[in-house]
């Protein structure tokens, strides 16, 4: 049960990406006060992790009502993922992120930034569901799916505490550090999505 702790863990941790969301966090509540910007940071984990937590439980079902069959969406969920970790890895997603972020600066009649773009896409994103299904549905019984959703919670707790100390954890990592964090994150992600992918056409071909 630890090593499914763990392997849940460090998918979730490395695809929803906490150290890269921090500073794209600090720089959509720049201007707010330190009781809004904490306001926002815990409304905008709670709302991610009701969301994926909804993905979690019934996500399996969904598939099935529309004929998905689970070694297919093995294989589509890793190319995302992999696709996530290209990008972490050669910083188009920070870009991109921070393309989104100076939108929204530029944007002064929209305050609350908890719901968008916070919890989605940047928490709850494509990447984060597919991730959450694919780790429930290789969950066998309630004892390990359960493991899998403290899982969840342990890294959308992290989360919660990153976004509330965005500003200050900033200050004392810098970019430097950010990006270097972000670029290892990315190619552990890169070889679990290959390894989604390869159990899918295992299954897929009964290899």
């Amino acid at each position: 049960m630890t090593e499914l702790f763990l392997s849940a863990f460090i998918t979730l941790f490395v695809v929803i990406d906490p150290p890269g969301c921090a500073p794209i966090y600090a720089g959509l509540t720049k201007g707010a006060s330190p009781q809004q910007a904490r306001s926002m940071a815990i409304r905008a984990a709670l709302l991610a992790s009701a969301i994926l937590l909804v993905f979690a439980l019934f996500g399996q079902e969904l598939l099935g009502a529309l004929h998905i069959e689970l070694d297919s969406f093995r294989i589509a969920g890793g190319f995302m993922l992999f696709w996530i970790a290209f990008e972490m890895v050669f910083e188009k997603r920070t870009k991109r992120r921070e393309e989104r972020v100076e939108k929204m600066i530029a944007s002064p009649e929209i305050e609350d930034v908890s719901v968008f773009p916070m919890a989605m896409p940047m928490l709850a994103g494509p990447g984060a569901i597919a991730a959450v299904m694919l780790l429930m549905n290789e969950a066998d019984g309630l004892q390990e799916s359960l493991v899998v959703l403290a899982a969840l919670g342990a890294v959308m707790a992290l989360v919660m505490i990153g976004l509330i100390a965005a500003a200050p954890l900033i200050r004392l990592l810098g970019d430097k550090v950010e990006a270097v964090v972000t670029r290892l994150l990315g190619v552990l992600l890169a070889a679990l999505a290959a390894q989604y992918v390869i159990d899918g056409l295992k299954g897929s071909f009964g290899i």
